[in-house]
């Protein structure tokens, strides 16, 4: 009996032992299908994860090389907006170059020179201070350059010629037939008046008559003393010249004057200081030089030719050579 109640004791252990060993083999086929499930799920979600992660790496990497791109971009575009800047610059020098060339004056290359010194201060680009200090070098040399004023030249030029017409020939004396100053003719009328006044109280009519005479004399001697005037002449043939000639020799003198001043507005400086030369010479042989009209044409016709001369424009070579190195990147 006892080993009957030990089997069935033994059983009914083994019983339990099957049931648990079944509820513990279901539990853990639940916890193995949970756990694939999850591991299913967990799979998907890395699967997932690693799709986001690839495509953030590839918009990462996208917008690296935008960001690349558009920096080239940006450093062509200031490369490009200074190139345009420089070659704008490098125009407007020669136009003013030509310019200068042309009118004979720094001026036109002075105002460009400033104004693309100012246009490159606005930039405020270190590549481009050496352009600007090669412009301040040119800048000073060109002001320090002198310039013929053409416009008062040729205005005083005008003057002298207005004048021609009224300047006095050596063949013309001024002050013939002015034989008598106003002192004397003031004394002689003078005497004749006394003469007058004291005729009545004359002693006899000889005396009245030898006074007449003797002013008579006097006025007749005048007269014939202002027919003759005593001048050095150093050219002969100017006293000797006709009214015709002295006509033409005031237009002459004209035309020489106008070719000067046109040689002058179209800047040929050798045609003017012959021009000038001629007119001088004219004036001195055959005008009056005492005359202060005449001096007054002289010292303005030499101020003229003094003034009237070539000024060499300095080129701004400093200023293009920075703006070939800076273009070339250098």
């Amino acid at each position: 009996m006892l080993a009957i109640g030990l089997a069935w004791t033994t059983q009914q252990r083994v019983k339990l032992l099957e049931g648990e060993l079944v509820r513990r083999q279901q539990a853990s086929d639940d916890a193995a299908t949970e756990a694939r499930t999850l591991a299913r799920q967990a799979d998907g979600a890395s699967r997932e994860v690693t799709a986001k992660m690839a495509l953030l790496e590839a918009r990462v990497a996208e917008t690296a090389m935008q960001r690349s791109q558009f920096e080239e971009l940006v450093q062509s575009l200031a490369r490009s907006r200074d190139e345009n800047v420089l070659a704008d610059v490098e125009a407007a020098i020669r136009v003013a170059m030509q310019q200068s060339a042309i009118t004979g004056s720094a001026e036109p290359l002075v105002l460009v020179l400033r104004q693309s010194d100012e246009r490159l201060a606005r930039y405020n680009q270190p590549r481009l201070e050496r352009v600007r200090r090669a412009i301040a070098q040119d800048l000073d040399r060109a002001r320090n350059a002198g310039a013929t004023d053409i416009s008062v030249l040729t205005l005083r030029l005008d003057e002298v010629i207005r004048q021609v017409d009224e300047l006095p020939l050596l063949s013309v004396p001024v002050g013939r037939g002015a034989v008598r100053t106003p002192a004397r003719a003031a004394s002689v009328g003078a005497a004749s008046a006394a003469g007058a006044a004291s005729t009545p109280a004359a002693s006899s009519w000889k005396t009245v008559l030898g006074e007449n005479w003797t002013l008579l004399g006097e006025r007749l001697w005048q007269d014939v003393r202002g027919l003759v005037r005593v001048t050095r002449i150093d050219h002969p043939e100017a006293m000797l010249m006709a009214p015709e000639q002295a006509f033409f020799l005031r237009e002459n003198l004209k035309l020489r004057l106008l070719n000067a001043r046109l040689a002058l507005m179209s800047r040929q400086y050798d045609i003017a200081q012959s021009d000038l030369r001629d007119a001088q010479v004219a004036l001195e042989h055959y005008f009056d030089r005492s005359s202060r009209r005449t001096l007054a044409a002289l010292e303005t016709l030499r101020q003229v030719a003094a003034q009237a001369r070539n000024v060499v424009v300095p080129r701004p070579d400093a200023t293009l050579a920075a703006i070939a190195a800076a273009a070339a990147g250098r």
